[in-house]
């Protein structure tokens, strides 16, 4: 019955996340992730960066990673104050648990009762500072996903979630979305018979995340954010060349061209790519309906199979009844290994810079750790802060979305 009320609360929270009328990350936040090592890999920040970017190009908003290798909750509480407020931190989320009971070493009571009281702790602190705090539970380990939904790891991040609200502070159930991710994951790995093609979400440990795992903690705590799912929307009168309906785009210079339309669409956001073949993480991550809606309807084609080109690269090609229903371009490309429209390549380059940003950021840090002694410390970081500053205006150029001309062409059968 106890499990049962967490289950219903975390439900609630979740719709209540979904239906948010705004994403939690506002202009003009500095954005820390806290936690251990998963935090420390320095992978989930960069995608939930990227999404910001891209999604809210409008919004100035820095990002920097706090995780330490080994680190506790309790153990957190001793920077908090150099690694979190020092930084100007308008919001941070938390993520602790595994180190917390020593791996399930230590999953008992007293262990639970520092882990709690150090995230009670973690949200008086950010709340007396101001600091919006989102309080999340653990990354799944690789243990299966029944028996760990009612262990000791589960519980006890319930109870923090429950405490951390009763705080006033925001919630994130990372597990039981991660958990979701990991029974896809299962049930295609029991359709294919070949063990070395089998997916997976963790490193051998299975504790540490690797990219699919890591991917599916971003999609959790994005969802816990309120990220909305549309990118934006155009629906398109074939016949009559008439916009019927959009959201959060422009549609102009719509005529019949080449036995199909041509338009050009201004959008006033972008949508989640990274890399080429990225979106294979999609077979078990839900992104493209939860996170990557961009979608283009276009009623009344004339029966037919139907190319769809933007900025002249070519994102595929749809019967006339499936773009009548709507078909979603977010990552359509007629080439796996190449970006889809110029929205994709966008996307693509907006990464790079992300990861060069990130990179910097190391390196700075690093430098303040072990070159204390370096006699020409102080211009070396007044260096970087330069090249960091250019980067951020670069990933937030490049983030900013251009006019593209669509093609809808008739593909002549042969």
């Amino acid at each position: 019955m106890k499990l049962h009320r967490f289950a219903t609360l975390f439900a609630c929270c979740a719709s209540a996340a979904i239906i948010r009328a705004d994403f939690a990350i506002r202009d003009g936040d500095t954005v820390v992730f806290l936690g251990d090592s998963i935090t420390a890999a320095r992978q989930y920040g960069k995608i939930i960066e990227n999404y910001t970017l891209l999604r809210f190009p409008g919004r100035k908003a820095r990002f920097i990673n706090a995780g330490k290798g080994g680190e506790t909750a309790r153990g957190s509480l001793e920077r908090l104050d150099q690694a979190v407020f020092a930084q100007g931190a308008t919001v941070v989320t938390v993520a602790y648990g595994v180190n917390d009971i020593g791996w399930g070493m230590k999953a008992d009571d007293a262990h639970k009762r520092d882990y709690l009281d150090a995230i009670g702790e973690i949200v008086d602190r950010c709340q007396k500072r101001g600091v919006r705090v989102f309080i999340c539970s653990a990354a799944i380990t690789s243990e299966e996903p029944d028996k760990a939904e009612n262990g000791f790891l589960q519980k006890m991040c319930d109870e923090g979630l429950a405490r951390a609200k009763s705080g006033g502070a925001g919630i994130i159930d990372v597990q039981r979305t991660m958990r979701d991710v990991q029974r896809r994951v299962l049930a295609a790995n029991a359709r294919q018979p070949d063990k070395a093609k089998h997916a997976r979400m963790h490193v051998e440990d299975g504790v540490h995340l690797n990219d699919l795992g890591q991917m599916a903690m971003a999609f959790a705590i994005l969802k816990g954010l309120g990220a909305p799912a549309e990118v934006s929307s155009a629906t398109i009168d074939a016949r009559g060349a008439t916009v019927l309906a959009k959201e959060g785009c422009q549609v102009t210079e719509l005529r019949h061209a080449e036995a199909g339309l041509s338009f050009t669409r201004l959008d006033e956001r972008l949508a989640l790519n990274l890399a080429p073949l990225w979106m294979l993480h999609g077979f078990y991550i839900p992104i493209a309906d939860e996170l990557n809606r961009y979608l283009l309807a276009i009623k009344d084609l004339p029966e037919g199979r139907y190319e769809v080109t933007a900025g002249g690269r070519l994102l595929g090609a749809w019967q006339a009844a499936e773009l009548g229903r709507g078909v979603n371009l977010a990552s359509a490309t007629a080439d796996p290994w190449q970006p889809g429209g110029p929205w994709d390549a966008q996307a693509h380059a907006v990464k790079i810079f992300t990861d060069m940003r990130d990179e910097l950021a190391l390196a700075r840090r690093g430098m303040n750790e072990t070159l204390t002694a370096h006699p020409r410390l102080r211009g070396l970081q007044n260096e970087m802060a330069v090249i960091e500053k250019n980067l951020v205006n670069l990933q937030r150029d490049t983030a900013r979305p251009v006019p593209v001309r669509f093609v809808v062409r008739k593909v002549t059968q042969k």
